[in-house]
């Protein structure tokens, strides 16, 4: 069962950071931003410090594969209203956009790469074992956009290996954002703060 208070979070924190799990991959598991991921990691922080975050449980789509497939059935539908098929290569940012991106790619027959991130600090990189990103136009995918950092680096990296982002979806985005740096960012549900 996936953590449900606080209490549970910081202990799933401290559990994953054991396994060797860096704040990037844990936020990834947890489906939280990293700077929730740190104050969680540091006990000492009392709770009106708590950054402003939502945290996504989206559990229930991913113990199937033909829930993700629903899903991503919705998000390519999304995505041809907003830029049509003018789209060369579905990339999914490591780990929880790769089963969406996958799908997507199946179903319109178009290339699959993957953009890995590593953590805030060191960056990431576009695998070289699936499609090459040159000259193409992209579309990117995550599960959830926090605070568009992920986003925008793995945009950064696109555009140093040559691509053209055309459209960032997920299915959460927790910002008010309509666009990250001039991309268009689409999610099934935006959760934002107020």
């Amino acid at each position: 069962m996936p953590p449900q208070s606080i209490d549970e979070l910081r202990s799933a924190v401290t559990t994953m950071k054991a396994k060797g799990l860096n704040s990037q991959q844990i936020a990834d598991e947890l489906s939280l931003s990293q700077t929730t991921i740190q104050w969680l990691s540091s006990s000492q922080q009392p709770m009106e410090d708590h950054p402003a975050d939502i945290r996504v449980g989206w559990r229930s789509i991913a113990v199937k594969g033909e829930r993700i497939e629903s899903v991503s059935e919705v998000l390519a539908d999304i995505m041809v209203e907003e830029i049509g098929t003018e789209v060369e290569t579905i990339v999914g940012i490591s780990i929880n956009g790769i089963p969406f991106a996958t799908c997507i790619a199946a179903g319109m027959d178009l290339e699959l790469s993957v953009a890995r991130s590593i953590s805030e600090e060191e960056g990431g990189h576009l695998s070289e074992v699936f499609a090459g990103v040159e000259g193409k136009r992209v579309v990117v995918i995550d599960d959830v956009v926090s605070s568009g950092l992920t986003m925008r680096k793995t945009i950064q990296r696109l555009r140093n290996a040559g691509a053209e982002a055309v459209l960032c979806l997920a299915l959460v985005n927790k910002t008010w954002m309509d666009d990250i740096d001039g991309i268009p960012l689409r999610a099934l549900v935006r959760a934002a703060r107020i």
